[in-house]
């Protein structure tokens, strides 16, 4: 009787056996392609074909915020994608994504609250608000405030009055941790919600108390993907050069970035400026690819984009970050 049911045991286990085998091959036939699928599928790398070795090799999708203008300033809407060419150290690339779309924004502010920036917080409070006024009304914002030290005054909101209320009891006091703020905000814009980031800077450039140097966020700016626009406020009892070094380091950290610094020179243009960025933010050109040069070797890849207005169309501007690194 035993043997009779160990006979029919073993009939029964060998079909199965025989399914699980099969299912085992197949899973481990279309694996491959399954991984490729979900890769392509689920915003993971993309694979290229090295048509001369047969290597796949992974490849990142470089995303970049572009800003057109006219010789007088004036935002530029309607262009399509065939207006655009981009090049990856020289190399002309094939765009797979392009839009104009007004899309909300993640928006660090970085505010200076050292003993400079007396005599201005009323003004600065009322450009603020018209910032937010003229911002998507999806725009998430948080405030940095730094003196001698950076602090996260706001966390992320979408109310502005909370951002407002956060400087009005602000008292300008101490020195200025500029390259710290800075660097701070980098890294908490990073936690956004939206996929399209930014900073806004608000201060008179110096720097006289920062653990990082300039040449530490210089570095980071370079390797971040953070559009950085900056207002640099003049104070008249500054020293000239002081004032001089200051702008020259605002300006050179937000053109890598793609971005701008203004320097205004009374209440009225501070606020008219800040209409502008918030305008900017949201009439910019996003394009997309994936580099056919590109290689993990952590090498700087410059980035150039130009574009090829219609017929009748007067020289073009163009903004975006000067590049990228191959990580």
């Amino acid at each position: 009787m035993k043997s009779q049911q160990a006979a029919s045991a073993t009939r029964m286990w060998k079909p199965a056996g025989c399914v699980s085998w099969f299912l085992c091959l197949v899973v481990g036939l279309l694996w491959p392609a399954l991984s490729v699928w979900s890769q392509e599928n689920t915003g993971g790398p993309r694979p290229v074909q090295d048509q001369s070795s047969g290597i796949h090799l992974s490849s990142r999708l470089v995303a970049l915020q572009v800003t057109v203008t006219d010789v007088y300033g004036r935002f530029i809407r309607g262009l399509k994608e065939h207006h655009f060419s981009v090049y990856d150290n020289r190399v002309q690339q094939d765009l797979v994504f392009f839009s104009n779309d007004d899309a909300p924004i993640s928006l660090g502010i970085v505010y200076d609250t050292s003993g400079s920036m007396k005599g201005i917080i009323r003004d600065s409070l009322k450009a603020l608000n018209r910032f937010m006024e003229t911002s998507h009304p999806d725009d998430d914002f948080f405030l940095i405030g730094f003196n001698s030290r950076p602090e996260l005054l706001e966390d992320f909101t979408r109310q502005a009055d909370r951002i407002l209320n956060s400087l009005i009891l602000v008292e300008p006091q101490g020195r200025t941790a500029l390259y710290d703020a800075v660097y701070l905000g980098l890294e908490k814009v990073s936690q956004g919600t939206h996929p399209k980031r930014a900073l806004l800077i608000l201060s008179d450039g110096q720097d006289n108390n920062s653990a990082y140097t300039y040449k530490h966020l210089r570095q980071r700016v370079k390797e971040s993907e953070i559009l950085i626009y900056a207002i640099g406020i003049t104070d008249p009892w500054d020293d000239v050069s002081l004032q001089v070094h200051g702008f020259e380091a605002l300006g050179e950290i937000t053109r890598m970035s793609g971005g701008r610094v203004f320097y205004p020179k009374s209440g009225l243009e501070l606020s008219n400026v800040c209409a502008h960025i918030a305008s900017e933010l949201r009439r910019q050109y996003h394009l997309g690819y994936y580099p056919q040069n590109f290689n993990c070797d952590g090498s700087w890849h410059k980035v150039k984009v130009q574009v090829h207005p219609p017929k009748g169309v007067p020289h073009l501007k163009v903004r975006v970050r000067e590049g990228y690194f191959a990580n």
